[in-house]
């Protein structure tokens, strides 16, 4: 390591340092109680001598909810005007001023009005911290990136609005707010949620039984997953001597919709195995920049911004031969697994492609590269 290295290494050393401490509460689903949870826990710290600021809290009109507000100190929301309305923010620059020593900030993965600083609240968040500010805030399992599909199956609902799970990597705790699914009905019920006339219409679809019991065991899932791995950083770190470290490839295409599938399942092992993943796209002469379409490159754009919120590294390689730069890649990259969609059917009408098939699948056993094949 030069001088240079050795003073950006101290200086990272003394940033992070300074870095403020980041608590996230998770639930199921809207209603379980994580706004709640988080008011209450600013009154005990308020109570403690502590200086603690509301940024942002979205009560919903729930009566105990904005009960809890009550004798908190808040930060007025800023006020922007977008498309002949007026709309509020949580003021970042505010915040960022008079310095509170803990700021509650709600909806993590709220879209931020067009003008604001940052397109999202959870970039809002990661500048507090950065700022040296601890912040508690809250967000439900459905908004995730790497289980959006997951919870588009149990729900039959795409959520657009979602964090990267980096964000959730930079927590110094993760928190399950945690509800029976005959509970939340019975809160639902009372109108504790959602107003009288809105209740029917949730029961009949957000809120089923069976969506709810779902959601729930993602949660449950997730945070286990994320105490698990602070366990492995900061108890087990150093045991690590004879265990393969895995090391995770997403193989994905200009397609729309399954490599972001196979990218989402490549995030969710590396983290499950506390490690990274790589996301491979090999430009075939078909695809290259004066014969690509426009929308290839756009899918190929999206899949490349998904990749980096999940925490992956982007190789890209131009080549005839995909199958030899993907055992290429898993050399130069040791890579353990490899993530990949089903072969398209054109490879069983050629012998040559079978052949290359087979050779890849040979390849791979022999250099102890685990295959998982998405359908």
């Amino acid at each position: 390591m030069n001088r240079e290295e050795n003073v950006q290494h101290f200086l990272d050393l003394i940033k992070k340092s300074r870095r403020g401490k980041f608590k996230v509460y998770i639930g199921m689903i809207a209603g379980v109680g994580k706004s709640y949870r988080m008011l209450q826990e600013a009154h005990d710290l308020l109570d403690n001598g502590v200086d603690v600021q509301i940024g942002y809290i979205e009560t919903h009109g729930r009566v105990g909810t904005e009960a809890l507000l009550t004798g908190l100190p808040v930060v007025s929301r800023r006020k922007i005007f977008y498309k002949g309305k007026e709309l509020e923010e949580m003021d970042l620059e505010t915040i960022i001023r008079i310095r509170p020593e803990i700021v509650i900030v709600d909806e993590l993965a709220h879209t931020n009005v067009e003008g604001s600083l940052n397109e999202k609240r959870w970039q809002d968040v990661l500048t507090l911290l950065d700022e040296g500010i601890n912040v508690i805030s809250a967000v439900n399992i459905q908004h995730i990136e790497s289980v959006n599909e997951e919870v588009q199956a149990i729900s039959g609902i795409e959520v657009k609005e979602r964090i990267p799970d980096s964000v959730l990597q930079e927590a110094d705790e993760v928190v399950n707010i945690d509800l029976t699914a005959e509970e939340l009905i019975t809160r639902l019920k009372a109108g504790k949620i959602y107003k009288p006339e809105k209740v029917q219409l949730a029961l009949s679809n957000f809120f089923k039984t069976e969506n709810i019991l779902q959601l729930r065991e993602l949660a449950l899932k997730e945070v286990a997953l994320r105490v698990e791995k602070k366990v492995e950083n900061e108890v087990a770190a150093g045991i690590t001597a004879g265990v393969r470290h895995e090391r995770f490839l997403a193989c994905i295409s200009s397609h729309e919709k399954t490599p972001r599938r196979i990218i989402r399942k490549a995030a969710r092992l590396a983290t499950r195995y506390n490690t990274s993943f790589v996301a491979l796209y090999v430009q075939t002469p078909r695809e290259s920049m004066d014969r690509i379409d426009l929308a290839s490159q756009r899918h190929l754009l999206n899949h490349f911004k998904l990749v980096a919120e999940l925490g992956g590294e982007v190789v890209q390689v131009q080549s005839r031969d995909v199958l030899g730069s993907i055992t290429g890649i898993c050399k130069e990259k040791q890579i353990t697994t490899v993530c990949m969609g089903s072969p398209h059917l054109w490879l069983w009408n050629s012998v040559c492609a079978i052949w290359s098939y087979r050779k890849f699948l040979n390849n791979l056993v022999q250099a102890n590269i685990d295959l998982i094949i998405l359908a």
